[in-house]
């Protein structure tokens, strides 16, 4: 039987092959399709657009996050310090990647325990739902969230990635059901995640009725993590397996639409594939609360705070524009200047 790698490892391969290699899926965003009419007289001071918003008790001063990516190396511990400094700063909301690895080895907590440089911002803290089906409950949900002060829990959901991993975890009969139990007895909100492969109509609908407090729907058209552990793979068999889904999934833009569809009152995240701030602004008008940025902040932020906190800066400016040059005085605006074209 194949070796299977610690997960401290796997991490460290998590980040070494997103800053090196070319993980990205055939498929795109879809936000491509999707077009904002252009106001010539757009009536508005650009220096005082409010792009500010409140979520799950705390105000962010633009609707971006840092989406979930790593920790549990001391790589990992340098990158979220300075992506979460970098939040503080400007104001917007971070996710930590998978905790499993300090819930595990509690000497790794400090890698995710980024409160000490950001005190003030909208912290996600991270699991992956299908631990419910080895081990983990309702206590470790707690674990994670008290372990860096979490405003509210991710539950990943990432059955592909686990299917084409080594030794991945592929039970996931009775997830639904556990994932309801969580909502029902954690203390703070409980957001669900895809990883890369986003959301249909159908799953929306059943995690609404589990009671999430929102769905982060991560769609198709940026990173493929079947990509990635196509980098990782100990054989040929598992290379391939993983290479064969490079092109699968559900496009961020109809994953949006999807949500939006079977559960009309839920808070949507957007992310997959999001590259910039205009994309930030066409996934608001889609019906999205927040854009999702992970692979610009990380490579900003492998090299300084400082370079993180200009790729935030330039994405709340280009989202700014966007509104400017669609005479949209707020971000609800945004959605009355969209058009899908085929």
């Amino acid at each position: 039987m194949t070796k299977v790698a610690p997960i401290d490892q796997r991490k460290a391969d998590h980040i070494k092959i997103n800053l090196e290699q070319d993980v990205r899926s055939t498929l795109t965003t879809g936000f491509e399709k999707y077009h904002f009419t252009h106001e010539a007289l757009p009536e508005l001071d650009l220096n005082r657009l409010n792009t500010s918003l409140s979520l799950f008790g705390k105000t962010l001063a633009s609707p971006i996050l840092i989406s979930s990516m790593t920790g549990g190396t001391s790589e990992a511990e340098t990158i979220n310090l300075r992506l979460a400094e970098a939040a503080q700063e400007c104001g917007v909301a971070m996710g930590v990647g998978s905790q499993r690895a300090a819930i595990e080895h509690p000497d790794q907590a400090k890698t995710f325990q980024v409160r000490r440089t950001a005190p003030d911002i909208l912290l996600f803290a991270n699991l992956g739902a299908v631990q419910f089906n080895y081990g983990y409950g309702v206590d470790e949900c707690r674990k994670a969230v008290e372990m860096i002060e979490a405003d509210a829990l991710y539950l990943h959901i990432n059955p592909l990635q686990e299917a084409v991993q080594d030794a991945g975890d592929t039970d996931w009969v009775g997830i639904t059901k556990k994932i309801a139990e969580v909502c029902k007895k954690l203390e703070v909100p409980v957001i669900a995640k895809e990883v890369g492969w986003g959301f249909s109509e159908k799953t929306a609908k059943v995690l609404a009725e589990c009671g999430v407090a929102a769905i982060d729907v991560a769609g198709a058209g940026g990173t493929s993590w079947s990509q990635v552990e196509m980098y990782r793979a100990p054989d040929e068999f598992t290379r391939q397996l993983a290479a064969t889904f490079v092109g699968w999934g559900i496009s961020t833009s109809e994953s949006i639409l999807n949500v939006k569809k079977a559960a009309p009152n839920m808070t949507i995240f957007a992310s997959g594939g999001i590259k910039d701030g205009l994309d930030i602004a066409k996934s608001i008008a889609l019906g999205a609360a927040l854009g999702g940025m992970a692979g610009q902040f990380l490579k900003a932020a492998a090299v300084s705070t400082e370079k993180a906190v200009e790729m935030m800066k330039l994405t709340k400016r280009q989202i700014e524009v966007s509104m400017f040059m669609t005479g949209s005085a707020s971000l609800g605006d945004l959605a009355k200047n969209i058009k899908f074209k085929s």
